[in-house]
């Protein structure tokens, strides 16, 4: 496994990020640490989670997948980068969500718990709270680096415009920089090739990018004919909805047959082409897989060494053209 420099830090970090959002509900924990023991055989060691997941729960289920990661992580917690996330609603108060100052502190001292850990290396806000004042958000976070409790940190879901004011304040405030921003992005989702990758790569912030398979979409199994199967990303509670109002349109499903020809005449799966296909974008630190079963892992981690060439990236480009186009609050 490959190892790159994440951002403009002196951090390096695996060229393949594991999600952990199916953790403790689509996958029970037998089978998330088994997920997690073929990641690490193949070389991942930069692990993401976040404190409401597993994806898909409610109050009663948030925190679970931070407890899993931390039961599994017990005795070799050096051996691996671990980001986590704050954002979502975790208690039934007010103030149990947002960008607040509480929260944010708050959040940090609850996933250090559930992860068993004393400090996270990357810490991230999972959504960009309108009501909370941006400098509070920073300054919070700058507290939190300053006490030891985390080693950076980064944003995830934010619009460029956001991002670049954040770089601003934290600039003039001398705060802690944010190292990365964690963004969707996949061959159906294009949108922030237009602003916010060129942003990061301006200003040396690494892109964590999440959803290359757009939720098992781009992995062929699915049919547009079909109801989505019970115990896929498409069914789970509240984010099943989620994603089939991202992808599940006919529009998306002749682009993924278009796809899968252009795979089967590259000699590999769906899946790998599209995973490789995002680690060919320069912007692209490294993408965040996730997996429902261990063997799942193949196909993504055989991206890393089926690098596609400039002529195929080209191809696929001008193929999925349109998706550049698509709304981002989507």
């Amino acid at each position: 496994m490959d190892h790159v420099k994440f951002g403009r830090t002196g951090l390096p970090v695996s060229r393949l990020c594991l999600g952990t959002m199916t953790f403790g509900l689509q996958c029970d924990e037998t089978r998330s640490r088994a997920i997690l023991d073929a990641a690490a055989e193949g070389g991942i060691d930069f692990l993401d989670t976040a404190d409401v997941y597993p994806l898909g729960g409610d109050l009663s289920t948030v925190g679970r997948t931070e407890e899993i990661l931390g039961g599994w992580l017990a005795g070799k917690r050096q051996n691996f980068i671990v980001a986590t996330k704050c954002f979502g609603r975790m208690g039934p108060l007010p103030w149990d969500q947002g960008m607040s100052r509480k929260h944010i502190l708050d959040a940090i001292d609850g996933s250090l718990r559930r992860l068993r850990t004393d400090y996270i290396d990357l810490y991230q806000l999972h959504g960009c709270d309108a009501e909370a004042p941006l400098d509070e958000a920073l300054e919070a976070l700058d507290r939190v680096v300053q006490s030891g409790k985390a080693r950076y940190v980064g944003v995830s879901n934010w619009p460029a415009y956001k991002v670049a004011r954040a770089v601003g304040r934290a600039e003039i405030k001398k705060l802690t920089r944010l190292a990365s921003v964690q963004p969707r992005y996949n061959l159906l989702f294009r949108t922030f090739e237009r602003d916010l990758l060129p942003l990061c790569r301006e200003e040396g912030i690494a892109v964590i990018s999440y959803n290359p398979l757009a939720g098992g979409l781009l992995t062929g199994k699915h049919a547009k004919a079909n109801t989505p199967a019970e115990g896929t990303r498409f069914t789970l509670g509240g984010a099943g909805s989620m994603y089939q109002a991202r992808y599940w349109h006919d529009r998306q499903f002749a682009t993924v047959e278009a796809l899968r020809k252009i795979a089967n005449e590259a000699g590999m799966s769906l899946a790998t082409l599209a995973v490789a296909w995002v680690i060919a974008n320069p912007a692209i630190t490294c993408p965040i897989i996730g997996a429902s079963r261990p063997e799942q892992l193949v196909d993504s981690l055989a991206a890393v060494s089926k690098p596609i060439s400039a002529d195929l990236k080209s191809r696929l480009d001008e193929l999925t053209t349109e998706w550049r186009a698509v709304d981002a609050e989507r």
